[in-house]
């Protein structure tokens, strides 16, 4: 087993970390890997190893999930997470416990299952959700009070960002069909392999499955003060879809075109795109699904 992290070496939170390790297997290696270069010398010895487990949060899992893309070894090897990061969304989904030492426990008794994975045309790898328009402008917010406050600096980021949210002019279209054009602004635009984004703090798509070969598409118009608020607390509350203004789909491609915006993939932000088209990489590779996960989980 290879344990890899984005931690500094000798750091105490790296101290904390072997001792997990140890607690889920004491013959397992670990990798600090705290830029690409590391990371890909660390994937030259994954050969020796049958499973990689990622110890961080979404970030850490997006980059090993696109460097065993860019390598063509997504399906060569067993994947697992141990949640040490700030938002840890992907292991909400799994079911995943969020205290690292009961995840490690979890981890020994997990099971490895085929699990979806979202590419797009320019062939980088979304774990969990990526989402445009406003959700990755609280995510640029966030990521200024992250140090300080944790996984709080995501509804801050949300609360900051919706005070003055404007919209963007885009078209959305899925599977052929139009789902908004640029006559309309959206307030975001979201695609969900798994059910939360922010830390928690938002149900982007309820019943989404992380096997379910399809992407949980989530696109939110612009409004007025008001039915933003609202639609903030319904998206904390995962009851969103009901609204009239917020259209949900399960689909297999997106096309995202129009003005300038930013996007947020797994945490990880991008400026300006103005035009991108995602489709599911159904059962891309095996993960760890820990027995506590039910069939709606993963």
């Amino acid at each position: 087993m290879l344990v890899l992290t984005n931690t500094d070496a000798g750091s105490a939170e790296a101290q904390r970390l072997q001792e997990v390790v140890a607690e889920l297997d004491p013959d397992a290696e670990t990798a600090f890997c705290t830029s690409p270069e590391d990371l890909e010398k660390s994937l030259s010895r994954v050969r020796d190893h049958d499973t990689v487990i990622a110890a961080g949060g979404d970030g850490t899992l997006h980059a090993l999930a696109n460097a065993l893309h860019r390598r063509g070894e997504l399906g060569r090897h067993t994947v697992g997470l141990l949640p040490m990061g700030t938002g840890n969304d992907f292991a909400r989904t799994l079911g995943m416990p969020l205290e690292p030492f009961a995840a490690a426990a979890a981890l020994r008794a997990a099971t490895a299952r085929p699990l979806d994975l979202i590419a797009d045309d320019t062939g980088e790898i979304t774990v969990n959700a990526v989402h445009l328009g406003s959700g990755a402008d609280s995510t640029r917010t966030a990521s200024r009070w992250k140090r300080l406050l944790g996984p709080a600096s995501f509804p801050v980021g949300g609360f900051l960002v919706g005070l003055a949210a404007r919209g963007y002019r885009l078209r959305v279209e899925a599977d052929g069909e139009v789902i908004i054009d640029t006559d309309h602004k959206v307030l975001m635009v979201g695609l969900a392999n798994g059910r939360y984004i922010g830390g928690g703090a938002a149900r982007l798509a309820p019943t989404a499955r992380l096997d379910s070969g399809v992407i949980n598409l989530v696109v939110s118009r612009s409004r007025g003060f008001t039915k933003r608020a609202v639609h903030a607390v319904r998206l904390h509350r995962g009851t969103h879809p009901l609204e009239v203004d917020v259209h949900h789909r399960r689909v297999r491609r997106v096309s995202v075109s129009g003005v300038p915006c930013p996007a947020s993939a797994d945490g990880e932000l991008q400026e300006n795109l103005t035009g991108r088209t995602w489709h599911v990489l159904p059962g891309a590779w095996r993960f760890l699904v820990p027995p506590a996960a039910d069939d709606a989980r993963a």
